[in-house]
C-alpha cells in the first residue's frame, strides 16, 4: 500500500530533498510550500500534489488541513519542516511574532487538525528542530518576545526550537503516536538570508559554511521512512544520533504541559486530544 507523506517547507532545502528521496521510495508526497512556482515544480518533479499555504496566516493552516483531509484517506507521516528566521521583530496578521507563528503555532495547529486522521492511520509526526535550542529560553508570559531585546531574532529562533522539542515530547505523551524531532545539521540553504550574522558567515567561508541540503535531509528521510525508528517516541535526534544535546528547558515535562495548554488556547483548540 502506498504511504502518504506530508512535508511542509518542501519547496526548497531539506524539505525538497526529502520529498525527492521519499517519492523515489514509493511514497505519495504532499508538497506544502508558500511559493507557488517552486512548490508546484517540486510536486511535478516527485509526482506528488502541491498544496499552497502561508504560515503567517493561521486561516491558511486551517484551510490546508481541510484540503489535506479531503485529499488523503490516510496519513502515514506529517513532517513539520516549514519555518525560519527573520531578523526584524514583526507581527503576523494574526497578531503573533512571525518566528513564533511559523515555527511553533502553525505546525502545532496543523498537527492538531490532522490528528484524528494520523491516529486512524497509525501515523508518525516528524518535526525539524535545531541545536539552536541551546541558546533559547521559553517564557510563557512573553511568547511574542516583546519584553526582551530582539538581537536579530536568533534567541527567538532558538526558543522556537525548544518549543518544537517540547511539542513533540508532549504529543507523544498525550496521543501515543510516534513523534520525533531532529537537528539536520548546519545546512547551506536559503535559511536566514535576512540575518547579517548568517550572511557574514557565508562571506567568511566563501559560501562553504554548512553541509548540503541533501546531507541535511538524511535524518528527515530516515525518520519519515517506512522503517522502525527503534527509540522511544518523543526522542530528539542530532542528525542521525538519538538524544541530541538539549538545553534543560527542552527536557522539562511541566513546561511541555504548560506550553501545550497555552498554545492550544492561542490557536483556539481544547487542550484535550
Amino acid at each position: 500500500m502506498t504511504r502518504t507523506v506530508i512535508i511542509t517547507g518542501a519547496s526548497s532545502g531539506i524539505g525538497k530533498e526529502a520529498a525527492i528521496a521519499l517519492a523515489s521510495g514509493g511514497a505519495d508526497v504532499a508538497v506544502v510550500g508558500r511559493n507557488a512556482e517552486r512548490t508546484r515544480a517540486v510536486a511535478d518533479q516527485v509526482g506528488g500534489t502541491a498544496f499552497l499555504a502561508d504560515f503567517d496566516r493561521l486561516d491558511d493552516v486551517r484551510s490546508l488541513a481541510d484540503r489535506l483531509l479531503d485529499r488523503y484517506e490516510s496519513i502515514d507521516v506529517l513532517a513539520n519542516n516549514a519555518g525560519g528566521l527573520v531578523s526584524e521583530h514583526e507581527l503576523t496578521p494574526d497578531g503573533h511574532e512571525r518566528i513564533l507563528q511559523s515555527n511553533h503555532l502553525a505546525p502545532f495547529l496543523l498537527t492538531r487538525l490532522l490528528l484524528p486522521r494520523l491516529r486512524e492511520s497509525g501515523g508518525r509526526v516528524v518535526s525539524t528542530a535545531s541545536v539552536a535550542n541551546l541558546f533559547g529560553h521559553v517564557r510563557l508570559d512573553d511568547l511574542d518576545w516583546t519584553k526582551r531585546p530582539w538581537l536579530g531574532g536568533w534567541r527567538q529562533y532558538g526558543t522556537s526550537k525548544i518549543q518544537t522539542i517540547l511539542f513533540v515530547r508532549e504529543l507523544a505523551k498525550r496521543t501515543g503516536l510516534e513523534a520525533f524531532s531532529f537537528h539536520p545539521g548546519i545546512v547551506k540553504t536559503g535559511f536566514g538570508q535576512t540575518s547579517p550574522m548568517w550572511r557574514m558567515a557565508n562571506v567568511l567561508s566563501n559560501g562553504n559554511y554548512g553541509i548540503s541540503a541533501k546531507a541535511g535531509a538524511l535524518p528527515l528521510i530516515q525518520l519519515a521512512g517506512p522503517t522502525t525508528v527503534g527509540v522511544p517516541s518523543g526522542t530528539y535526534f542530532d542528525q542521525l544520533k538519538p538524544d541530541g544535546l538539549r538545553i534543560r528547558q527542552a527536557k522539562d515535562d511541566l513546561l511541555a504541559e504548560a506550553l501545550w495548554d497555552r498554545t492550544s488556547t492561542i490557536v483556539g483548540l481544547p487542550s484535550e486530544v
